[in-house]
């Protein structure tokens, strides 16, 4: 279906407001909301495009800015180191609670949205895996999928890089789906069998893929990007989505 042009609003958190751009079919109807967490870059092209995708089979989908208390509003990392440098040191000088109230304000937004039907999901690639990874923790979230979530394995999400992500696992209750590359250096094999078994101990309603592709292939700009495996994978997320939140 055709979707309408982004909605920016600004959704109020415990640090400042939140800009949050909405992509959402055209039409009449009621639709399920997603979350939608953007890698450590904020709202690049490639993640405007993944939100328009998702939007376009039905769903409402909020894109907060992860780094809102830290950025001006509008903010872009570039795709380049000093990118990366700077989205590192950001996500490790923003509070864990400051992560999870976010979470907080984007779902109830979701929930409440005038062309919602109240059930929401979560959807994050890298960091913003891990971010939808404890969005799932929200009783309120149904489904959530994760593209090869960064520092779950090792707790070093956040200020003083010692989350509680594992610990907190039998919070999820909702079902999750976890996508990795096999040939991310981020989140090697002994770390995936980790998090695998601290589900499988919590006895979590999860599914678990593993596919032969390095870090950001969903990411239709650069060297990494691997097509057939984003389709792949975006179908899973969509089905995911459709039977879970109707």
């Amino acid at each position: 279906m055709t979707i309408r042009e982004p909605e920016v609003v600004e959704l109020s958190t415990a640090q400042g407001p939140m800009r949050t751009l909405v992509f959402r079919p055209t039409g009449e109807g009621q639709h399920p909301g997603i979350v939608l967490y953007s890698e450590i870059f904020q709202i690049t092209a490639p993640i405007h495009r993944t939100a328009a995708f998702i939007a376009g089979h039905g769903f409402i989908v909020a894109v907060p800015e992860v780094y809102h208390e830290f950025l001006p509003s509008g903010t872009v990392l570039a795709y380049d180191q000093p990118g990366a440098d700077k989205g590192n040191e950001l996500k490790y000088s923003k509070e864990l609670a400051s992560y999870d109230d976010d979470a907080r304000a984007a779902v109830k937004f979701l929930k409440k949205h005038s062309a919602g039907n109240g059930r929401v999901g979560a959807l994050g690639i890298c960091l913003g895996g891990h971010l939808a990874f404890r969005a799932a923790m929200r009783a309120e979230v149904e489904a959530t999928a994760c593209f090869y979530a960064t520092d779950i394995h090792n707790g070093t999400l956040g200020l003083g890089k010692a989350d509680d992500t594992l610990s907190r696992i039998p919070e999820i209750q909702g079902e999750l789906m976890m996508i990795w590359g096999r040939q991310d250096p981020h989140i090697p094999g002994e770390g995936r069998a980790k998090i695998y078994a601290a589900l499988t101990a919590a006895k979590t309603n999860f599914t678990w893929h593993e596919f032969n592709g390095a870090h950001a292939f969903l990411r239709d700009e650069g060297l990494r990007y691997d097509a057939q495996l984003s389709h792949l994978t975006m179908g899973m997320t969509v089905a995911l989505f459709q039977r879970k939140l109707g």
